[in-house]
């Protein structure tokens, strides 16, 4: 699926997906990553069974206020003590596969949100 980002000063954008990968600024990506408008983490995670919650940590770099995890091509939802940190520091987050973050973050991003999607591509 293609997506179209109506904010022209994102320096990173998600503008399409598909089965196993994202487009990022019109690059394939089919590894793992974390995005926000201005940033971008390629080596964030290798799969959903890889998780610590020092991957969850690290997305409070980003300074979000609303975090997108992306449990790879099912929803999978991850256990408490991966996202305490993120509950801990008030930060808000939704699991939801890796196509409707994808979705997500492209409307919320162009709506100027301070959002950051943790992406599994399995």
């Amino acid at each position: 699926m293609k997506l179209i980002n109506h904010q022209p000063d994102v320096t990173y954008a998600l503008t399409g997906h598909g089965r196993g990968f994202v487009l990022l600024n019109g690059e394939r990506i089919e590894t793992s990553l974390v995005v926000c408008a201005e940033a971008v983490d390629r080596h964030w995670a290798s799969d959903f069974s890889s998780l610590t919650p020092d991957h969850f940590r690290r997305l409070m770099d980003f300074g979000p206020e609303l975090v997108l995890f992306g449990s790879g091509q099912q929803f999978r939802f991850p256990e408490p003590r991966l996202l305490a940190p993120l509950m801990e520091a008030g930060i808000g987050f939704e699991i939801m596969d890796t196509q409707a973050a994808c979705r997500t973050y492209a409307v919320l991003s162009s709506e100027g949100r301070r959002v950051v999607a943790a992406l599994l591509i399995p």
